[in-house]
């Protein structure tokens, strides 16, 4: 059987739904994630689209399916179209972000409070914790970060893949996510103690112990990175 008879069989095949893109109707295959769908249907993802794998947070999504009043949220890449459904994409959730001096911050309450004031607002509703497609102890770490448990805000919140769906849903119109980041930052840099191989390692690299290697790389064919690539000390499971 040919290859053109086999994809004309598999289309024939293939059970289509509709669906609604910015408001214009596509019939899609009903298997799809939505990130397939937009495809299927002629986008070319060039924003909105990163890992494809639910790592990276860049495919948000809002939709609403058909005979639901609720606006529902979700990642493009793990989310399967459903008939009826509209849908657009949001490229980042529009969130406010603090900006602040790393080195002259202190690992407390107050410090998270001082630029996240709304986390007292926290009402421990859980809808952001419920909605995080990584299944993150979202609401936990917001607690712990209002408690000044920065070590266990840092830990709870270290797979966050700042997606911003946890916002989205929060009534107190919180930004976890952010929260999550200076959680994590003031842990790394002021109670974490410094690793001992830490200096020694900026010396080698400021005395240029490594810049032979680096122009080998650099200098080196697709084919010789691919091989070194392949030949590369991986560490035991």
């Amino acid at each position: 059987m040919s290859e053109k008879i086999e994809e004309r069989d598999r289309k024939e095949d293939m059970h289509l739904i509709p669906i609604y893109i910015m408001g214009k109707e596509y019939a899609v295959p009903s298997t799809a994630t939505i990130l397939k769908a937009f495809e299927y249907s002629g986008y070319k993802m060039l924003l909105g689209c990163g890992c494809r794998g639910g790592i990276c947070g860049a495919c948000a999504t809002v939709y609403r399916t058909e005979g639901d009043y609720r606006i529902k949220v979700g990642l493009a890449c793990q989310t399967v179209v459903e008939e009826g459904m509209f849908l657009t994409q949001i490229p980042f959730f529009p969130a406010n972000k603090a900006v602040y001096d790393l080195e002259k911050l202190k690992p407390t309450v107050n410090t998270i409070l001082r630029y996240y004031p709304e986390i007292a607002r926290c009402v421990s509703c859980n809808s952001c914790g419920k909605i995080c497609p990584q299944d993150i102890k979202v609401m936990e770490y917001v607690n712990a970060a209002l408690r000044g448990d920065i070590k266990k805000a840092a830990e709870l919140s270290f797979e966050c893949i700042m997606c911003g769906l946890c916002a989205s849903r929060c009534p107190a119109e919180i930004v976890q996510y952010h929260i999550g980041v200076l959680a994590r930052r003031l842990y790394a840099r002021h109670i974490v103690p410094e690793a001992p191989d830490l200096p020694l390692r900026v010396k080698e690299i400021a005395e240029g112990a490594f810049e032979e290697e680096f122009e080998s790389l650099t200098g080196a064919s697709e084919e010789k990175l691919i091989q070194l690539y392949k030949d590369r000390d991986i560490e035991p499971v």
